[in-house]
């Protein structure tokens, strides 16, 4: 397993939307759920997509809780409803967070890694808010674009001020 490169804002890359995924039992496609399972949890995310490693296939890993490892493969949200607002990060947004609003709950269905069809659901958690935010960094849409201008100015100049200190 390879730890990838992580795009940072304000990279137009992150506004790519990424291609469905076509061949899953691909060994290309094995190696990059490794390799991004491993980014994640080398930058102690909770989330990965794979357009924030500059690949732009719908794939996302997710462990919102550490205890459990879930490979999305051609996400999309089939249900939505209600309204809840939750405190996001990014990794591709080092060291700032904003509250969002996002949708209470949502069902979302999905490839598993071996190509089998599943659904999650989740309600008013971190993971209704993960999959919500992961999903549209596929679609080339990050946290940010959520919050008001002045909001995202402030996160904006505050990352960047962080990053001068990396």
């Amino acid at each position: 397993m390879t730890v990838r490169k992580i795009l940072f804002y304000p990279n137009e890359r992150l506004r790519k939307k990424a291609e469905p995924v076509e061949k899953i039992d691909d060994k290309e496609i094995q190696q990059l759920i490794d390799d991004m399972f491993e980014t994640m949890y080398e930058f102690q995310g909770g989330g990965l997509a794979a357009t924030q490693i500059d690949v732009h296939k719908q794939i996302i890993v997710m462990d919102p809780d550490k205890s459990q490892k879930l490979v999305l493969i051609n996400p999309e949200i089939v249900e939505k409803s209600g309204s809840s607002k939750y405190e996001e990060g990014c990794l591709s947004l080092p060291g700032v967070s904003a509250v969002v609003q996002r949708f209470e709950h949502v069902k979302v269905k999905a490839l598993d890694r071996n190509g089998k069809p599943f659904e999650i659901e989740s309600t008013g958690d971190y993971l209704a808010a993960c999959l919500q935010h992961e999903i549209d960094h596929l679609h080339g849409t990050l946290y940010i674009d959520h919050v008001s201008p002045l909001k995202r100015t402030l996160l904006i100049k505050k990352m960047k001020k962080i990053m001068k200190m990396m």
